[in-house]
Parts: C-alpha cells; structure tokens; sequence
C-alpha cells in the first residue's frame, strides 16, 4: 500500500461513496476530481497545501466536514480541520537511542488530571520529578480529538489530531522531545477498535465502519471487509505519524480482542512490521504494547514462531490477584482470584487463566506461555491502572481503603516481578484523589446515555449505583486532578520514597531486572498468609497477615517496608504487612 498523508503538497480525500466532493479552503470552494475514474476512491484538489489553512470536505454536497486525517481541530470535532506540518518541528533529540521494555518501568498518566492545567505543556514540567522516581516510559493515555473540553481519550474520533484543550500537536512535539532531553521514552495509548460517539464523520466518507457487527462501543472498524485496505492504511499511517512524525517510542493498543479481524495477516501483525520498519530505519527500538482480554501469549510470540510480533501486552491477572488478596474483594471477575494461590501461579507463569475455567466468564479462558519464546517482561503489569481504577463505582483508588504497609506490599509485589511494571499516576504516594469516569458531551442524550449506561456496567460487580457520580458533572472531572502538594506530606511522602527506593533497586540488582519465568519460584502459606518470591540469588518475602512471622533465611535485607524487619540467627523477622527484599548469603 502506497502511503497516504495529510501533510502532503495537496489536498486529497478518500471518499468512495461520494459522487462528488468539494474542497472548501480558506472560504473557497474547489471541486476536487476523482482519482483513477474513482476505482480506489481518492478525491484530489489542485490546491496547494499551506500551514494554517482551515478547510474541511463537502462530500455530496452534504458538510462541510473535518478531514479523517486531520492534524488539528482549533474549533472541535465538528468544525474546520486545519492543515499541520509536522515535519517542520526542529527535534533536538538525535541523541535519543531509545530503549526497550526489558528493566524498564512505565508511568501512565492522564493529560487533563495529571496537572491543574491539564496540558502537555505542564506535564513536561514534571518530567524530572518522573526521573528522579525512577520512571524509564511515559505513557499518555489518548490525546486524539473528541467532543468536549474533557474526557479520558477513549471517545476519540480524529485520529490524527491532537486534542487541542491539551495543546495541539506542536505541544506534543515539544512534550516528547522534553521526555527524551530527559531520558524517558514515550509510550502513546492509540485507539483502533472503534470510535467515539460524537463528531464521527467517517461514515459519510467511506467504509470505515462495519454496521451491525459491533463491540462494546459501538460498530466495529472495517478490517476485513469491502473497502478495508484502505481503512487498514488508515490505520498504519496513523501508527507511522505517531512513530515517526512525533517521534514516539512506542504504542498501547487499545482493546485489541475488540479488533475484528479475519484476514489471513491480522492488523496486528501489520503493525509490528510497520514498526519494525520504522526501528531499522530509525535505530531507535519501537515498541508496541496490547491491551488484550484474551490471555492468548501469540500476541507477543514472534512472527517468525507464527505471534504477532508484538514486543508487550497487559496481564490482568496479575492486578487481579494482587488485589484480592490486599483488599479481600472477590466480587465478579476478581472471585477466581481469592487465593495466595493464583498470585503465586501468575508470577511463576504470567497467566492465571491459561487454559483454565473463568467463572466470570463462565468458560474456560486462555491458554499458557511457553517460557522459551518470551521474557516476562513482555507482560506489562500493575497494581492499579486507569480502568481498574476509573471502571470502579467510586473510582476509589487503593489508597482509600488499605493502610500504608498494605500499600506497601503491592509495590513491592509489583516493582519486583519479573515482569514489566507500570504505575498509574499518583500511585506512587497514595494519591486521595480518586480517577473517575468523566465526560463532557454536549449533546444531552449522549450525556444522558452515557450516565445511563455506567450504572448498567456495574450491575455484575455488584457496586452500590448511588456511589456512581455522574460523569458530565464538571465536579467528577475536577476531583480527579491530582493534588500534588500531598506528595511529600506523612506517608505519601513515605510511599514516594518507598517506589523510588524500589525503582533504584530494581535497576540494580540485576536477578530483579531480568531472569526468565523458569528462573522465578514461589513458596507460599494461605494458612499463615506468606508468599516467598525467589529470583535468582534475591528473595521477596511478604506478609499479608497482621503478626510477625520468622522465616529460616540468611543474607542481606536490600529493602523493607518495615524498619523493624531484619534478618538474624538465619532467620528473616517479618512484621505484619509488610515486605522485605533478601540477597542470600
């Protein structure tokens, strides 16, 4: 596939249901032709392309409408695309050698909570702050255009465009050339499985959409169907714009079980080419990172192995099991999960259900990773995410129910597995805040859609609807800014401390930073609530009960939750939750 560009020398538009099209630039109107008598679909103005022109595309005489690969959005979703020259940014970054997963740790944040201003610009500000942590990834939960001034990103409908309450594109440029002065990469979450409600015009355009074969949002995007090459180059290139144009380091594919696609080559393995591509002929590694519900480890196995040739996906099983057993909450999907048993089963395999039964789902789910064909670090994993959190009645953190040693003890579980940890932001010093599910839609029967439907989600996790706050209530939005000034106070500050303390050791200590699933062991007691994680020479012991356990162990304690935790006499002293990480002698 030839690529196809909205930064070329001029305007053109792929519309194969129009009858005719017509460009309105700079208030003119231009009848554009049809490329090849229409047989690809392609619409082409002779009009020179100049920055700052606002245009948009009449397309049966019906508009006008944004272009679908629009880089900017002045006005919003539904009004004048703009044209961007990306290309025109001057990088300082050639410096930049990139990274890749392996001993990494990943930082997600929000744009619009993670500051008071919510914008790319301030959050470059924090970039030292996220150094000095420890953090190796930034990852951006999606910045692409949608209705209203706030939202997660989810509801996007412009691809190409970046929001432009968070800056615009240019500030992306300046936020990711920051992050690499600073020696962080930059992972962009991307959302290829459908579109948001609002300001989706890509129907009047062409087959971007399947109707009648929906997902959980909506209609699914056409990968496979009549018409479908030219929306999986949409796809592509909007991957090539992030991994080239904007220089970014990786991509978190949204919801990738969501991809309906029965192509002989999925749309996944596509893009770990084209990613591939872009790390050869950049010498910068380019990674790509599944959200997958599928438990399905093909998505990481090479192609070469007849995988998908992606380099990471999520594991939810780790956060489920992590929190059952902090929390003690076994309702809807968290019930199979009720057990030091599954913790220990998912840090020795990557996988709870891997072939097992999922009373959740009421079938049995996933299948097993074969060691020899990847690392752990391939699973990205976390003791608290935005869904996990935002998909909450509340969007209650953890820090509003458990104490600090308990805290504790999901950041060492997770700073010190042998997989890929993220944090999600705040969770590094106990945020108050919580991270709720927030909107703003003008229209009034999507707001009133959207707050109908979020208490139908809960029905099955059995959540309290009158703890649901309405997500187009500006006061959702505004409680789940971080407050930044909590950070160095008691134990958040004790907590911030704590990670950071975790993210030096885990760069040093080289059993934590590597090691293959067949070099991680796990004893454990459910009668006395202890799980022993061995790595290598390296031990990480933890104690879910509230009394002092003695362990037979001798070597040196790198790090306690706990000051009174010690080692003597060839035992390891551990208190009540709390965690200690032991070289052996």
């Amino acid at each position: 596939m030839a690529e196809k560009t909205s930064a070329g020398k001029q305007f053109d538009v792929w519309a194969p249901f129009a009858e005719s099209v017509t460009l309105l630039a700079e208030g003119q109107h231009h009848e554009m032709r049809s490329n090849d008598d229409g047989a690809e679909g392609w619409w082409t103005a002779d009009v020179p392309r100049r920055a700052g022109t606002d245009y948009g595309y009449l397309v049966n005489g019906e508009g006008p409408f944004p272009d679908p690969r629009s880089q900017r959005q002045p006005d919003g979703v539904h009004a004048l695309s703009r044209t961007f020259d990306a290309t025109s940014y001057a990088w300082n970054d050639s410096d930049w050698a990139g990274r890749g997963l392996g001993g990494a740790v990943i930082y997600e944040l929000h744009l619009g909570t993670f500051t008071p201003e919510g914008t790319l610009d301030t959050a470059a500000e924090k970039l030292d702050y996220l150094v000095e942590l420890g953090i190796d990834f930034v990852e951006l939960l999606p910045v692409n255009a949608f209705n209203g001034p706030h939202n997660w990103g989810y509801d996007g409908v412009l691809w190409f465009a970046v929001h432009e309450a968070y800056g615009g594109p240019e500030a992306y440029q300046r936020f990711v050339d920051a992050a690499h002065a600073a020696g962080l990469g930059v992972i962009q979450d991307v959302v290829y499985n459908h579109l948001g409600p609002s300001g989706n015009y890509l129907p009047k355009f062409g087959p971007y959409l399947k109707s009648g074969e929906g997902n959980t949002w909506g209609d699914s995007v056409n990968l496979d169907g009549p018409g479908s090459d030219e929306v999986r180059r949409y796809i592509l290139d909007n991957a090539a714009m992030w991994l080239s144009d904007f220089h970014v380091d990786g991509l978190r594919l949204d919801a990738v079980h969501a991809l309906r696609d029965e192509r002989a080559v999925h749309i996944l393995e596509d893009l770990a080419s084209l990613a591939d591509g872009i790390e050869a002929e950049t010498g910068v590694p380019k990674t790509l990172i599944a959200e997958s519900d599928l438990n399905n480890p093909r998505l990481i196995y090479r192609r070469d192995t007849n995988g998908y040739g992606l380099e990471g996906q999520w594991s939810d099983d780790f956060h489920h099991a992590v929190h059952v057993n902090l929390t003690g909450e076994t309702a809807g999907y968290y019930a199979d999960f009720d057990s030091l048993a599954a913790l220990a089963k998912v840090l020795e395999h990557g996988f709870f259900h891997d072939g097992s039964y999922s009373s959740f789902r009421g079938r049995h789910h996933g299948r097993p990773i074969r060691p020899g064909l990847v690392h752990p670090a391939a699973l990205v994993v976390c003791n608290q995410n935005h869904d996990q959190i935002g998909n909450r009645a509340a969007g209650d953190r953890l820090s509003s129910s458990l104490s600090y040693g308990r805290l504790a003890l999901a950041a060492v579980l997770t700073m010190t597995s042998p997989f890929t940890p993220m944090l999600f932001m705040g969770e590094e010093f106990g945020a108050s805040t919580p991270w709720q599910f927030f909107t703003s839609h003008p229209e009034e029967w999507l707001a009133e859609a959207t707050a109908k439907g979020r208490l139908k989600e809960f029905e099955r996790m059995g959540w309290d609807p009158a703890l649901v706050p309405n997500p187009q209530d500006p006061e959702t939005f505004e409680r789940s800014k971080l407050k930044w000034e909590e950070a160095h106070d008691g134990d958040h500050a004790r907590l911030l401390d704590l990670y950071g303390a975790l993210a030096n050791l885990r760069r040093s200590t080289p059993e934590l930073a590597g090691g293959g699933f067949t070099d991680t062991h796990v004893d454990f007691s459910e009668e006395d609530k202890w799980l022993v994680l061995s790595r290598g020479a390296v031990r990480v012991a933890c104690n879910f009960g509230d009394r002092t356990l003695t362990k037979a162990m001798d070597g040196e304690v790198l790090l306690a939750t706990d000051s009174t935790a010690a080692v003597g006499n060839g035992k390891l002293t551990l208190p009540g939750e709390s965690a200690a990480v032991v070289r052996l002698k």
